[in-house]
């Protein structure tokens, strides 16, 4: 209860208790979508109100967004600087688009919900892009770090010695949590824009799953701030 209480105290944790609502909605409508019409369109209209509410709920971060790219223009390291300056440049035009269409669902404004929806998830596509990027490049420094212990001493020369390589790898990502917590989210989400745009054709209910997964990740990183990727 405890854990509820702190999130539901923060922005970020609203959005993110939404965000899983919202997800385990659609994976619900999904599969009720061939036997009870009723439900089907029950999880639907909810899946539609949480994602408006957590639309009015970012309204205005995009600002926020651009504002926190200034403490990274002093970030020792160009890959990690780069990367999340083009990463939150994209996620702040990704947000402008989504207050965008939430006063055209408000009835505030008259917008193309077509277009804007398209745009939004572009730029969306182009900020988990870049994430990705950064974490792929998290893991490449801490496999380097620990190279000596990864591969054997002989050096590769069998099948064992691969599967080895690739259990020792694994347990040396476990030990960087934030690394793995951060790659898994983004990898998961990475594929909501991309079926939204058309460019894959996963199933509601494959989308609903990944949103659920990166959402729990997310949330993760809310209960304990320690298993967050730093800078973020």
């Amino acid at each position: 209860m405890d854990t509820l209480v702190k999130l539901n105290s923060q922005a970020a944790g609203r959005d993110k208790i939404a965000r899983l609502l919202q997800y385990l909605s659609r994976v619900l409508w999904h599969r009720l979508q061939h036997s009870n019409k009723d439900r089907v369109n029950a999880f639907k209209n909810l899946e539609f109100q949480l994602s408006t509410f957590r639309k009015l709920l970012r309204f205005g971060k995009c600002i926020d967004t651009i504002y926190s790219t200034l403490p990274l223009l002093d970030h020792p390291d160009a890959t990690v600087k780069h990367t999340l300056i083009l990463s939150k440049i994209a996620l702040s035009l990704f947000l402008l688009g989504d207050h965008l269409l939430w006063l055209g669902r408000a009835d505030l404004c008259s917008i193309n919900t077509q277009k804007w929806s398209r745009m939004a998830n572009k730029y969306w596509l182009y900020s988990i892009t870049m994430n990705l990027v950064r974490d792929f490049y998290e893991i490449s420094c801490v496999i380097r770090a620990q190279k000596q212990s990864i591969v054997p001493d002989h050096g590769i020369q069998s099948i064992n010695d691969l599967c080895k390589i690739f259990t020792r790898t694994l347990v040396v990502l476990q030990s960087n949590r934030s690394v793995m917590i951060d790659t898994v989210k983004n990898g998961c989400d990475f594929f909501i824009p991309l079926t939204a745009l058309g460019h894959v054709n996963l199933s509601s209910g494959t989308i609903g799953w990944l949103g659920v997964v990166s959402s729990v990740a997310g949330l993760l990183v809310l209960i304990e701030p320690k298993m967050k990727l730093s800078p973020a």
